[in-house]
């Protein structure tokens, strides 16, 4: 455009002089209509010429000369930057801008409308994009660092936790509902294989213990048998009789222990130190992060797989997210709500920090690189202001003459 607008100068001035060599050839009778060409070519050579000027002089000094008042953009960058800033702040960062911007805005119908409409290549792109992002983000991190900050979490978490209190909670309605008696019921099984599983270490004890008058007479054996078996006859009883005395003990023991865990000091103390030491210990440590390492690699593998099941998993929920946000006119209030007092409160809060973000980073631009973003931003049309003032002024050339030849 620029060349455009200097040729249709140039092409002023050889009309220009055209027009003065058939004058100046027909000097005794030159014929009228070069007379309105001649005028017609010096004020469009005029207009052009000033409307050059004046945009030149906004960017930079009309042939390097420095003229007062030109390349008012360079010399005056660090007020505009202010001034681009001011317009921003008063005219868009304000709270009272935003809250009637976003008051006819609802968001939560438009993505409710987008993630419920039927699957296609967009719905794909956002799985695909959502899906390797959170891939991304969990490789970029560092495993060992982000395990531990996880782990110091839930520490702090369970450390402020006072369980003995939930624990006998727990106890009192599990024993309340009768849910304790498969637990009895279960223990007892695992006394009876606990001890076939260790009879010869019972059968030794028997012996060292008895005298040399039952070893030697062979009654030490029959009496490891006989507490065996009594041992298994006691456990069966327990296990197929409800109303077993020993069973009421373990219920009336798990009952103290409930009501120990919620209401006596000492034992709550003794269950938050047992607590303590356990989130303290290293092998705790060594085997979270080897449970956090094999969770992070498989939602990873899992993220990047693919598997069409994970993808219709990931589409399905993501559809009934976008109808729940459509149907619901609730939930749609309570979202749209949110997210006006979040930018309202961005406004509010971070305004004035983004007001000096774009002035600081406006003046921290060279003069050079501010005049050449300017101009390639508005330059086209500066340059038809020079082709409309080289045109306009040849018409306001022809008039002018026109007037004369009527006075």
């Amino acid at each position: 455009m620029r060349l455009v607008a200097t040729g249709l100068l140039v092409a002023m001035a050889g009309l220009f002089l055209l027009a003065r060599s058939q004058i100046g050839a027909q000097a005794a009778w030159p014929h009228p209509a070069w007379h309105w060409v001649l005028a017609f070519s010096e004020a469009a050579m005029v207009g052009g010429l000033a409307d050059w000027f004046a945009v030149t002089a906004l960017f930079r000094h009309p042939l390097g000369i420095p003229i007062p008042h030109t390349a008012i953009i360079p010399e005056n960058k660090d007020r505009i930057a202010d001034t681009m800033a001011g317009f921003l702040r008063d005219n868009f960062l304000t709270p009272q801008v935003v809250a009637r911007r976003m008051s006819g805005v609802n968001i939560a119908e438009a993505a409710g409308n987008w993630l419920s409409a039927p699957d296609g290549a967009a719905g794909s792109r956002v799985r695909a994009g959502a899906a390797e992002l959170l891939a991304q983000v969990l490789e970029s991190l560092d495993p060992e660092r982000l395990g531990n900050q996880v782990r110091g979490g839930l520490v702090r978490q369970l450390g402020k936790l006072e369980v003995a209190p939930l624990l006998g909670g727990l106890a009192e309605t599990a024993i309340a509902d009768r849910k304790h008696l498969p637990i009895i019921d279960s223990l007892v099984r695992w006394a009876g294989l606990t001890l076939e599983d260790n009879e010869p270490l019972v059968r030794d004890m028997i012996h060292r213990r008895a005298n040399a008058v039952l070893r030697w007479t062979g009654l030490d054996e029959k009496l490891a048998n006989s507490v065996i078996d009594g041992i298994y006859k006691m456990l069966a009883e327990v296990v197929v009789d409800p109303k077993h005395p020993l069973r009421g003990k373990i219920e009336e023991g798990l009952a103290t222990l409930a009501h120990d865990l919620r209401h006596d000091p000492a034992m709550r103390a003794r269950v938050e130190g047992f607590k303590d030491e356990v989130l303290a210990n290293p092998a705790l440590a060594a085997w979270w992060q080897g449970v956090w390492e094999r969770l992070r690699t498989g939602t990873i593998a899992r993220l990047r797989s693919p598997d069409p099941a994970m993808g219709g998993q990931l589409a399905e929920a993501l559809g009934e997210l976008g109808q729940h946000l459509r149907d619901d006119p609730a939930l749609q209030a309570q979202i749209n709500r949110f997210a006006r007092r979040t930018m309202v409160g961005i406004a509010a809060r971070y305004g004035g920090q983004i007001v000096r973000l774009v002035s600081e980073t406006v003046k921290r631009w060279d003069a050079q690189t501010v005049t050449d973003r300017i101009e390639s931003a508005v330059g086209r049309d500066l340059q038809f202001i020079r082709i409309n003032g080289t045109l306009v002024g040849g018409l306001v050339g022809v008039l002018l003459h026109a007037a004369n030849g009527l006075l």
